[in-house]
């Protein structure tokens, strides 16, 4: 599977973004998808992630409650929904796929990563 992210943009702490990831290939409903993000200067970190039956949905603390993913097999796509945006929020956002049964955050248990899209959030 390949896997493109897009809907990256500029805007203002408190709006909102919608990404979405867009799968290429077939088997994309074999996997579970993960957004990760990563700052300048910083590692890469664990957003979100989504069953591949869409039935589980888990998120890094720091944006419980103001993201939302979510995922439309038959159109393979899958979007995270940004709202109350934070400057600290600012990074490159990428989507991976894994087949790891278990909850995984790791960005070694993922792959099929796609080119990210830049979210720069202004106070």
């Amino acid at each position: 599977v390949q896997l493109q992210a897009s809907g990256g943009g500029l805007v203002q702490a408190g709006d909102s973004l919608r990404l979405s990831c867009a799968a290429s290939g077939r088997a994309f409903r074999s996997y579970h998808i993960g957004w990760f993000r990563q700052a300048p200067g910083k590692e890469r970190d664990f957003v979100a992630r989504i069953r591949r039956d869409g039935s589980g949905t888990y998120y890094a603390d720091s944006v419980k409650g103001r993201f939302t993913i979510s995922r439309d097999n038959a159109k393979s796509t899958v979007y995270l929904q940004m709202n109350s945006l934070e400057p600290d929020d600012t990074a490159v956002y990428m989507c991976a796929a894994t087949t790891v049964v278990g909850l995984t955050t790791h960005p070694r248990d993922y792959h099929s990563w796609g080119q990210g899209t830049l979210v720069t959030v202004s106070s």
